[in-house]
């Protein structure tokens, strides 16, 4: 089974891969490299058990009530 790496040196974790390790969105990897020179892939369990997502403490917090159209000539520098 084979993938393409990204200009940007990514790849696609192929279905049956993700499957096999019960990788989810989200889900954190370890990859390394064993003796033969073989990449292994393994998930890393409970990584972030218990921590909150690192967007929830942002989540909900803003005070003010912006209509789009103000929000929008705001960002824009409309007068």
């Amino acid at each position: 089974m084979s993938t393409v790496l990204t200009s940007k040196g990514q790849v696609t974790i192929p279905k049956q891969i993700r499957d096999a390790l019960h990788l989810a969105p989200g889900s954190v990897v370890d990859f390394a490299v064993n003796d033969a020179g073989e990449i292994v892939i393994h998930k890393q369990e409970n990584v972030r058990a218990g921590q909150p997502d690192r967007f929830d403490a942002a989540r909900g917090r803003a005070d003010i009530k912006w209509r789009t159209d103000e929000l929008m000539a705001l960002l824009r520098g409309d007068d």
